[in-house]
């Protein structure tokens, strides 16, 4: 049975993988500002791109790109802003998120089953606190 931050680790593979096949250009993954943590900062085209993934073994329940509530969108804004401090960057940027559906995880990569649901300019952040 995989673990919670196994199936976590292993969806942001997928979703860096997926972003690589789409000529994004991987910047930085897992990049942390105070409490909050950029799962993937990528570049496609001019435009930087905030990614947020979010990853379920089942969304029977819940959609996993519904997690990303507005506390949640308010930490990437913030992280966001420091990035773009830390790398000068001054255009255009954009927030995704990527909702993967991990049916089927093991040892062996090439035989996960998955679905990505890659939600582009999915939200434009509220105003930091």
């Amino acid at each position: 049975m995989a673990k919670h931050n196994d199936i976590g680790q292993r969806g942001e593979q997928l979703a860096a993988d997926y972003l690589i096949q789409k000529d994004y250009t991987i910047l930085d993954r897992n990049w942390r500002y105070g409490r909050a943590e950029i799962d993937i900062v990528a570049m496609d085209g001019a435009t930087l791109v905030f990614a947020e993934v979010k990853t379920r073994s089942d969304d029977l329940f819940e959609r996993p790109e519904s997690a990303v509530n507005d506390k949640k969108r308010r930490l990437l804004a913030r992280a966001a802003v420091a990035y773009m401090r830390k790398i000068g960057h001054e255009w255009a940027i954009r927030f995704d998120i990527l909702a993967v559906v991990l049916k089927h995880f093991s040892e062996k990569k090439e035989t996960d089953v998955f679905f990505i649901d890659h939600f582009e300019d999915a939200f434009f952040p509220p105003l930091a606190d």
